[in-house]
């Protein structure tokens, strides 16, 4: 009877941990003080994948938020977030742009906080000297692709414009297309269009991965007062994509199912490698480093950008919030 009785109050107890396992692994309740989010991104490829991801899987839905994604460019994101017809931005530098010419938008999180640009060159070019007075097909004004050529023509003592000028595109897909023709001696681009330069035999002259360039992209820009306003819409979105991190890492046959929709990419080799180029620096705590704002600014053409101070650039609250309570338990050992 007693032997009876300890096997109930261990049963129970068993059971009693499984619930509040359970309860972590949702994390905090929350309650959106608005009910749906209108998101701008720049691009499909692997670097938003968890994003698009937690989308399709109805991760934001679950907790009662309605996200709905639109491809613009990093010109016509920014705009339309400081429009309000917009409410975040997830992309890379056009929020710091915006910033720099006075409008208050910040980034809340850093879902990338490392770079996977490629610099190639046509065939017979393996090097950054090989480009001077030529060509470099990049994509929009004041993108991470001109930030990391006038860094690196920096410092070959080079001066992008001058020595080296690039060619500006809406997205990585016409950047890549110019290349291809002949249209332009080097190419600079994210994944998957690496992995197709790579195909075709094209040579790398820098890995920026490799190189360790940090940055932010695509990063969670908002309008501070749109984050006053609205804090557990804002941490219901981190968690959300912290949900798309982890069933990309979790999941890469779901995942490449999803880039292969949103990309048209259907090459099994190809959307295997585009795979591990986003999984490599996808972050998982998704806080906002100072340094890879202080690079941007270094490199802006804006006179006297270099002397702002990083920290007026982002929040990092929200998102320290949500690893405290979900991402901590999400990625044991892993996020604080």
């Amino acid at each position: 009877m007693k032997s009876s009785s300890n096997r109930t109050i261990q049963i129970a107890a068993a059971l009693l941990i499984l619930l509040v396992n359970s309860a972590h692994a949702q994390g905090p309740a929350l309650k959106p003080e608005k009910s749906t989010l209108e998101v701008a991104i720049a691009a499909t490829g692997p670097l938003y994948l968890p994003l698009l991801l937690a989308a399709d899987a109805g991760y934001f839905d679950k907790r009662g938020l309605k996200v709905n994604l639109t491809v613009l460019s990093a010109t016509a994101s920014a705009q339309a977030l400081l429009s309000g017809t917009v409410d975040i931005y997830q992309g890379g530098t056009a929020t710091i742009h915006a910033n720099v010419a006075g409008s208050d938008v910040i980034y809340i999180g850093a879902a990338v906080d490392k770079s996977t640009l490629i610099l190639f060159g046509q065939k017979g070019i393996t090097t950054l000297e090989g480009l001077r007075g030529k060509t470099v097909a990049t994509t929009s004004v004041g993108a991470f692709g001109e930030i990391a050529m006038r860094k690196t023509a920096k410092e070959q003592r080079m001066e992008i414009g001058k020595d080296i000028k690039l060619l500006y595109h809406k997205g990585p897909p016409d950047a890549l297309q110019t290349f291809v023709l002949n249209n332009a001696d080097g190419l600079i681009v994210t994944p998957p269009q690496t992995g197709m330069a790579k195909s075709k035999g094209y040579p790398v002259i820098v890995d920026y991965y490799q190189r360790g360039l940090k940055i932010i992209g695509p990063g969670t820009g908002v309008a501070r007062a749109f984050v006053q306003k609205n804090p557990n819409t804002l941490k219901i979105f981190l968690m959300g994509y912290l949900d798309g991190i982890k069933r990309a890492i979790d999941d890469p046959r779901a995942a490449k199912q999803v880039e292969a929709h949103y990309t048209k990419v259907t090459d099994p080799n190809m959307l295997e490698e585009s795979y591990q180029e986003g999984k490599k620096v996808w972050n998982k705590d998704m806080t906002v480093d100072p340094d890879a704002i202080k690079l941007v600014l270094e490199q802006s053409t804006v006179a006297k950008a270099a002397d702002l101070d990083p920290r007026r650039f982002f929040d990092n609250t929200l998102i320290k919030e949500v690893n405290r309570d979900y991402a901590s338990k999400l990625f044991p050992g892993q996020v604080k």
